[in-house]
């Protein structure tokens, strides 16, 4: 059957296309010089064929002998693509244009458009107050409440952007296994599952629980070691012995033992690589937490394995899953009764002093989690009366104990936790104050803050840091922090945009990223650098590459200096090149800004971390293209790398670093 030629375009309408310097429209292929219309042609319409646009005949055509003909849509049937930076301001000015040209808009109604419209720019500009409410970001069909000035100020200001950036940042942890459930969706499935091929041999869970006293003990102190051990010591010979909640707390020591070793010493001592490891143990706690029935659960070991969960997760996956996690902790505490002092609730000395470490390590994370997930403090002030742990070794308590110890004066085994309570009570109660109206949670100003900062840290050295012993690992990790803290409140507190000042907050900044760096140096403190990553910084290297970006703003020499404290950042914190939070990608867009910016002046050659990252918005830049190809229903072609150099530059780093952010306290 022979293919009947189409008839040509009216003479009302667009010039139809018979060869290639006809059409103005064409738009010319970065891949090879192919021009390409916009539309598809009217045969392939017809015949309901995927047409590849090619200018003069598109290959349909060419392979079935058919007219090749290109006709514009018109306006009324051609769906109208919204560009994704119009916004509604912008299509309203359009509207108004096309009323006024046609004499249907008044003087007075454009004028009153426009005073509104300044109102809620002015609105939106205070939006990193503290005092303000947070801020409703929509679009696309979409919405997200941000509360936090750590999202507010990390660039992110539309829909399309946050939603972009979470789709590019990788939310699961690389080390868990596909089937893994999440503990949420498995206690609702209520899946169970047999472990006991899932536990060490005897001389493995020993092993194990030596690393967890060394590694994570002095940082967490949510159990009791003497009580604990024996109970090791007893299952790890016979694993059928356990009951459901050992079984939890069990898996949640071995997996926390393995996050916190490195790749050597888990082959060297366990003859397996470390990701191995962590496979085994985070499925074996996740299953043995629905197991356990845990979202019903009053029992102490379920909640001390859960909360042990949490603290090595937090950076391990996507902000908001662990936000949802962290509210449920707080459920179930509350449920337990762990808001409320156990002492005023008549509980034994030891479960008073078990409760409130228990709640304390809680507390920080409800707020970590609310802090990267953007949505702010959920936890009110007022809600809860647990006082902080005393300052006592473990061997001052036991189960049955009928009074409370007594407490020591200088260092104990609890003066990292204890300054971390005094940071996290100054966080959730002293810093912050709650509107009359409506209850609202609010920072207090700025002068306020400046001088409780003051006396925090005055109550912090007088208590604990002046007994510290500079040969003690964990006593080096709690000055250098506590200090790093404090710093980084005053850089939040402090931050503007006038030059003088500006310097005033980079020499803050890189005292922080300096302490930082030195801690990663130290040898001493090496088992405790997985606490390092969650503790990252993000607004002193925030403050710092906003600088770097400045032409002239560092001497030559400082310049140099500068990026290699940032380089060194970079290589203590690998975590930045993999991306996994949206806070993550937003240094490392500043960073190549400021490296295209105000490069160091003596620079033999491009670092590694500049190279990765480069990469890696080149790969960005390709899938952007593939995907808008995808869409526009274009040829899939190979493409060089080199056509997508400079397509992410344009990039808007004027970060509005005004207002508290208490993002540290959690940090710690």
């Amino acid at each position: 059957m022979s293919h009947r030629p189409l008839a040509l375009a009216p003479a009302g309408s667009k010039p139809t296309i018979s060869d290639e310097g006809s059409n103005n429209s064409s738009h010319l292929s970065p891949y090879n010089g192919i021009k390409i219309m916009p539309y598809t042609c009217q045969s392939c319409i017809k015949r309901k064929v995927k047409c590849d646009r090619v200018i003069p005949t598109c290959s349909s055509c060419n392979k079935g002998n058919a007219s090749c003909i290109y006709r514009e849509p018109t306006p009324r049937t051609r769906k109208r693509k919204r560009r994704p930076s119009e916004n509604v301001n912008d299509r309203l000015v359009h509207y108004e244009k096309i009323l006024q040209d046609n004499g249907l808009l008044s003087t007075e109604v454009e004028s009153s458009r426009r005073s509104v419209q300044e109102t809620t720019s002015h609105r939106d500009s205070t939006h990193a107050d503290p005092t303000k409410a947070g801020k409703l970001i929509s679009g696309e069909g979409k919405s997200r409440y941000v509360g936090s000035s750590l999202w507010l100020n990390s660039g992110e200001t539309s829909m399309r952007e946050i939603s972009e950036d979470e789709e590019n940042c990788q939310s699961a942890p690389t080390d868990t296994r596909p089937f893994s459930p999440d503990p949420i969706s498995g206690a609702l499935l209520g899946v169970s599952q047999e472990l006991v091929h899932y536990y060490p041999t005897h001389q493995d869970a020993m092993k194990l629980w030596g690393a967890y006293i060394n590694n994570v003990e002095p940082l967490c102190k949510v159990l009791h070691i003497p009580t604990t051990g024996r109970m090791i010591e007893a299952v790890s010979r016979q694993p059928n012995a356990a009951s459901k909640a050992q079984e939890c707390l069990l898996f949640s020591i071995y997996h926390f033992a393995v996050f916190s070793m490195t790749e050597e010493d888990c082959v060297y001592n366990f003859r397996q690589p470390r990701s191995t490891l962590l496979v085994r143990y985070q499925f074996a706690l996740r299953q043995s937490l629905v197991n356990a029935s845990w979202l019903k659960t009053t029992e102490m070991p379920v909640m001390q394995a859960y909360v042990l969960f949490l603290i090595a997760m937090r950076t391990q996956t996507d902000p908001h899953t662990f936000w949802i996690w962290t509210g449920v902790a707080i459920r179930i505490a509350q449920r337990m009764g762990l808001h409320r002092d156990g002492e005023a609730l008549g509980l034994s000395a030891f479960e008073v002093q078990m409760r409130r470490r228990l709640f304390w390590q809680i507390l920080p994370l409800d707020g970590y989690a609310g802090q990267v997930s953007g949505t702010g403090i959920s936890v009110a002030p007022d809600s809860w009366d647990t006082k902080q742990p005393l300052n006592i070794n473990d061997d001052q308590i036991y189960p049955g104990m009928s009074h409370q110890p007594e407490e020591q004066k200088g260092a104990s085994e609890m003066i990292f936790c204890l300054t971390k309570t005094e940071l996290s009570n100054f966080y959730t109660r002293t810093g912050v104050q709650k509107k009359k109206v409506g209850a609202t949670i609010q920072f207090r100003d700025s002068a306020e803050i400046e001088r409780l900062i003051d006396e925090v840290e005055s109550t912090i050295e007088s208590r604990y840091l002046r007994y510290c012993d500079i040969v003690n690992p964990l006593h080096v990790l709690t000055m250098g922090l506590v200090r790093s803290a404090a710093n980084a409140v005053r850089l939040r507190n402090r931050m503007n945009t006038g030059d003088h000042e500006r310097r005033e907050l980079c020499t803050l900044a890189q005292k922080i990223i300096d302490t930082d760096n030195a801690l990663y140096r130290n040898p001493n403190t090496k088992q405790f650098q997985w606490h390092h990553k969650a503790f990252f910084l993000w607004d002193a290297l925030i403050c710092i590459l906003t600088s770097l970006g400045k032409t002239g703003f560092f001497s030559h020499a400082e310049l140099d200096i500068t990026w290699q404290k940032v380089s060194d950042v970079y290589a203590n914190h690998p975590e930045i090149l993999e991306a996994k939070h949206v806070h993550l990608v937003a240094v490392s867009k500043a960073t190549l800004e400021a490296w295209s910016l105000n490069p160091p002046s003596e620079s033999t050659s491009q670092p590694g971390f500049i190279t990765a990252l480069q990469s890696q918005r080149r790969r960005k830049a390709r899938q952007k293209v593939e995907n808008i190809a995808a869409q526009e229903d274009m040829p899939s072609l190979d493409m060089p790398l080199g056509v997508f150099d400079g397509m992410e530059r344009n990039l808007d780093y004027d970060f509005n670093l005004d207002g508290v952010d208490w993002m540290i306290w959690e940090q710690l």
